[in-house]
């Protein structure tokens, strides 16, 4: 029982030890430096009304946007997060548009799997099936762009 006990007290110490907090930037333009000296980066971006975690080359599926053709190439200008493994830089939304670009290519417009709908009222004979196919658009996330910080 004192063993553990001792073991339970030095817990902390140790996991003190192995885990050192990396630097606090002091700006915006050191946090993105930061940022974008990481081997991978991620990005919270609202799209469509609805917030989505996005790496490069990842795909994504939406609602049907009506009014884009295949290649068209979208801007992402909502960013509300931007990090990288260690580093992560936040807000509402967090940069401008001008500072960090991702951009979207849109590969296919698509429909979803055969949904059944069955509908059925106890004692009246009434059933009825309704089936709908959902319409989708697939998007492929580009590269994301931070820039070097301009001397002014």
């Amino acid at each position: 029982m004192a063993m553990l006990a001792r073991v339970m007290r030095s817990a902390p110490a140790l996991t003190r030890a192995l885990h050192t907090q990396p630097a606090v930037p002091g700006s915006t333009a050191a946090a993105l430096e930061l940022i974008r000296s990481q081997p991978s980066q991620y990005v919270v971006a609202s799209f469509v009304g609805r917030k989505y975690i996005l790496a490069p080359r990842d795909v994504l599926t939406v609602p049907r946007l009506p009014d884009v053709k295949v290649g068209d190439v979208l801007t992402l200008d909502e960013i509300h997060e931007l990090g990288s493994r260690e580093y992560t830089l936040r807000g509402n939304p967090v940069i401008p548009a001008s500072r960090v670009k991702v951009e979207a290519t849109v590969l296919e417009h698509t429909k979803s799997r055969m949904e059944f709908i069955f509908k059925k009222k106890r004692r009246k004979g009434y059933q009825k099936t309704i089936k709908h196919k959902q319409p989708y658009t697939r998007l492929r996330i580009g590269t994301i762009e931070i820039p070097l910080p301009t001397s002014s």
